[in-house]
């Protein structure tokens, strides 16, 4: 197992492993995952959950009409994990290293399975209105102590204030992370006025007009 991986994630996976044998399954899928952090219980990703109003036993419920016991009965041994589950795993560095965690936790597990719309983990949880975004948002507020445990003044389980903003998952949420929308930025005039370079500016311009070699070069 991972160094990486904290404790309690290496107990999910190997909940997850238990899980896919309950139910007949003769491999380890992304619902496993999430079964395994159901299973847990413990963690920020099942603090994050709650706090956004979910309950996993109507998860769990889900999971299992969704992906209902094969019937089979399995010789316990090697149980692979399908390469959803194996990227959804990769992804969690990347989460971590976005929070700058030094060790990988649930709650980057969760964002990991949610970070992809085409596995059936993410895909239930957005039957329930729980996305990348809602999330990460809800994470950063427990990180930076205002999860929702601290605000019984907005009973809404998605907060209202952000819901406009969490609706729609980011189709670049990565570069969302490592840079900066200048164009939005400009919008909202949020960008610091630039004095002393209107020369600049106008041979910028010129160059950008150009039908060809219109890439500006800016030094110093």
């Amino acid at each position: 197992m991972d160094s990486n991986f904290s404790n309690r994630v290496q107990e999910v996976i190997r909940l997850s492993r238990e899980e896919a044998i309950r139910l007949g399954h003769d491999y380890i899928g992304t619902e496993h995952l999430l079964l395994g952090i159901i299973r847990e219980g413990e963690g920020i990703a099942i603090e994050i959950l709650r706090n956004l109003g979910l309950s996993t036993a109507k998860l769990k419920k889900a999971i299992e009409e969704t992906v209902p016991h094969s019937g089979a009965t399995l010789t316990i041994g090697n149980i692979p994990l399908t390469k959803q589950a194996e990227k959804v795993l990769k992804i969690t560095y990347l989460e971590a290293k976005l929070f700058k965690s030094q060790t990988i936790g649930t709650e980057h597990l969760l964002l990991s399975i949610l970070r992809e719309d085409d596995n059936l983990a993410s895909q239930i949880l957005h039957q329930f209105s729980i996305n990348y975004d809602v999330v990460k948002h809800e994470l950063e507020n427990i990180q930076g102590g205002t999860s929702d445990s601290h605000h019984s003044s907005n009973p809404n389980p998605i907060r209202q204030g952000h819901e406009k903003k969490t609706q729609e998952k980011s189709k670049t949420p990565v570069l969302d992370n490592f840079g900066r929308d200048l164009t939005k930025l400009a919008a909202e005039n949020k960008l610091d006025p630039i004095i002393g370079r209107e020369r600049e500016i106008e041979r910028v311009a010129q160059v950008l007009s150009r039908r060809k070699k219109n890439n500006p070069v800016l030094i110093g």
